[in-house]
């Protein structure tokens, strides 16, 4: 894999026990995501987006297939290894932001970087400069009730920036926001992609936001396509049209 990809995915199954059967949640999946760039992956309910961004941020085991994060083939990592690498590679942004209720801003960031060993005044260093980048720099003080929906999505993305990541997994980000608000978290989501150079795979069901990104992709019934881009485009991500 080129050392320029965030993410890797190469023939990908997954399967579930079901009943006296088996479901198959991903089937023969592959998908190449370039640093520095963002694919929305879109699709209905049920469609296997939600096991695409679980077996690339290394939480479940594929059942066949290999999955590479930031040139690492996850598959020669024990348990240890993968939570490892996920501290330190990838970030997860969901569609709630699960803010703890008695943390300022600031401190919702600090938090995660004890989890890394990083020392204290440090991790303030740095919740500082990525609040400031999110445009939260006067309400790092202020809890999750005093900020609006937007605000505290903000401070979610921000905090998966802390530990520097090559994988950004973003999980409905603008599914409880209004259209200015949405509009205004996908353009950060590109602008910091961009910035920082890691690579963007954003599952969203708001398909007036696809425009912004630098692809989109469609999940059906455990699925991989390409979206609306062209051939040249869907194989720079290893998709099919």
């Amino acid at each position: 894999m080129p050392v320029s990809a965030a993410l890797s995915l190469t023939g990908v199954t997954l399967e579930y026990p079901d009943g006296e059967g088996t479901l198959k949640a991903l089937d023969n999946v592959s998908l190449h995501v370039p640093a520095g760039r963002i694919l929305s992956l879109t699709g209905p309910s049920g469609s296997g987006k939600s096991s695409l961004l679980a077996v690339s941020a290394t939480l479940i085991r594929p059942t066949a297939g290999r999955v590479e994060v930031a040139g690492v083939d996850t598959s020669t990592l024990d348990d240890a290894g993968r939570t490892t690498l996920r501290r330190g590679k990838v970030g997860l942004i969901f569609q709630q932001p699960n803010l703890l209720p008695s943390l300022t801003a600031a401190e919702q960031l600090i938090i995660t970087d004890r989890l890394r060993g990083v020392h204290a005044s440090a991790s303030a260093a740095r919740a500082m400069e990525l609040l400031d980048l999110v445009g939260l720099a006067s309400a790092a003080n202020k809890r999750p009730h005093q900020l609006s929906g937007g605000q505290r999505q903000r401070v979610n993305i921000a905090r998966a920036l802390m530990g520097s990541p090559a994988l950004m997994l973003v999980d409905e980000p603008t599914a409880a926001l209004d259209h200015e608000r949405s509009e205004s978290i996908v353009k950060l989501l590109v602008q910091l992609t961009r910035e920082f150079g890691f690579g963007t795979v954003m599952v969203t069901h708001d398909t007036d936001f696809v425009p912004l990104t630098d692809a989109v992709a469609v999940m059906r019934d455990g699925c991989l396509s390409a979206g609306v881009m062209t051939p040249a485009a869907a194989q720079g991500y290893g998709l099919h049209r």
